[in-house]
């Protein structure tokens, strides 16, 4: 990375309060920190702490009551409810952990979803869709939909359509809440590799500290401040 290149994401004093008055409650509190391109993140924290709230926030879900978020170099706050909506739509990919997907709608239109919202022609739609399909491991099963599939396979869908727009960040929330151990590694070595494989950013929220090993980096929140940022030696 050369050094006038800014960090893909960057926080000033972001601090994020609800409610008014003696009612007021602060989500965050004076965060700083700042992520660069290519890296994979884990953020963990007890129920409260403020990771939800920081998610919602680079996702463009959400915004800071005070202090500064920077994507990419351009400051977010400046920016336009549709233009937000933009800078989502077309640098970011998000996986949940109920999957999220269409239920009488194929794994392949899933995928598809985000590129129709794009106006991407419907054949090259269809080549992105099965070339997304084949990346998560699940060429051979474009027609099947959700009830069709295991809860590993639908969150490989989900991945699928995040990845299918080619985003600069990933963004993961709890996404191996709702398997068994097995697939929950299975979907972590699928996260590793599209990291290392493709350079996409990641940035996953989980409760899980084994599943958190995946992540180079881990960002640990507790009431609202970073209370620990710890890097994996390569």
């Amino acid at each position: 990375m050369s050094s006038a290149e800014p960090p893909l994401i960057e926080f000033v004093d972001v601090a994020r309060s609800y409610g008014e008055g003696t009612a007021k409650v602060y989500a965050l509190v004076g965060v700083s920190l700042s992520i660069t391109k290519g890296e994979f993140v884990a953020i963990m924290g007890p129920s409260g702490s403020g990771k939800s709230t920081t998610m919602n926030i680079i996702g463009c879900l959400d915004a800071p009551t005070s202090g500064k978020y920077y994507f990419r170099g351009v400051d977010v706050g400046a920016l336009s409810r549709d233009q937000r909506a933009l800078l989502r739509r077309h640098y970011i990919g998000f996986v949940f952990q109920g999957f999220n997907l269409l239920a009488r709608t194929s794994a392949l239109e899933n995928v598809e979803l985000p590129l129709i919202y794009r106006g991407v022609p419907r054949k090259e739609r269809r080549g992105l869709a099965l070339a997304a399909l084949e990346k998560v491991g699940l060429a051979g099963f474009e027609s099947h939909n959700p009830g069709q599939l295991s809860g590993g396979q639908q969150q490989r869908v989900a991945i699928a359509r995040a990845v299918v727009t080619r985003p600069s960040l990933l963004v993961a929330d709890e996404p191996t809440g709702n398997l068994d151990t097995a697939r929950s590694h299975e979907i972590m070595q699928l996260m590793t590799s599209l990291n290392r494989e493709e350079g996409i950013t990641i940035l996953m929220v989980t409760h899980e500290p084994d599943m958190a090993e995946y992540a180079s980096r881990t960002i640990t929140f507790v009431d609202g401040h970073v209370a620990a940022d710890q890097r994996v030696a390569a």
